[in-house]
């Protein structure tokens, strides 16, 4: 089996046929025998990066709840994004670059996370920004 991620352009529709007036999956995927596994309205704004780690730390290794690209590139040449975070983070800004709004990085470890970052005003993880 053979997986692509795609950072879903904003108003791609999620269906490889073709549509009278938005851009579609097939616009963007030319492989053959490809199916969305995913489903995301043609207006979505963010993203949610579920992974291992309860987001971006700090030097002291505090969670850093808000961060801008500018923020994370320098958090990146000074070390304290380092490791296996540098990928995530890359992911995180290459999304940003492509017009997603947000992404936030939340640990899937921690029971009801995306519950808890989707529904209350706090949220449990690092919100990215341009």
């Amino acid at each position: 089996m053979t997986l692509i991620a795609l950072n879903k352009p904003f108003g791609t529709i999620c269906q490889f046929s073709e549509h009278e007036t938005r851009p579609s999956l097939g616009d963007w995927v030319k492989t053959p025998g490809v199916y969305p596994a995913g489903r995301l309205d043609a207006d979505s704004e963010g993203l949610l990066l579920l992974t291992d780690v309860p987001g971006v730390l700090d030097k002291e290794k505090n969670l850093i709840e808000d961060l801008s690209v500018a923020g994370a590139r320098k958090l990146i040449a000074d070390g304290t994004i380092s490791g296996g975070m540098i990928p995530k983070v890359e992911t995180c800004i290459y999304a940003l670059d492509q017009g997603v709004e947000g992404v936030v990085i939340v640990d899937g470890k921690v029971p009801h996370a995306v519950l808890l970052e989707l529904l209350t005003d706090h949220g449990v993880g690092t919100l990215m920004h341009r």
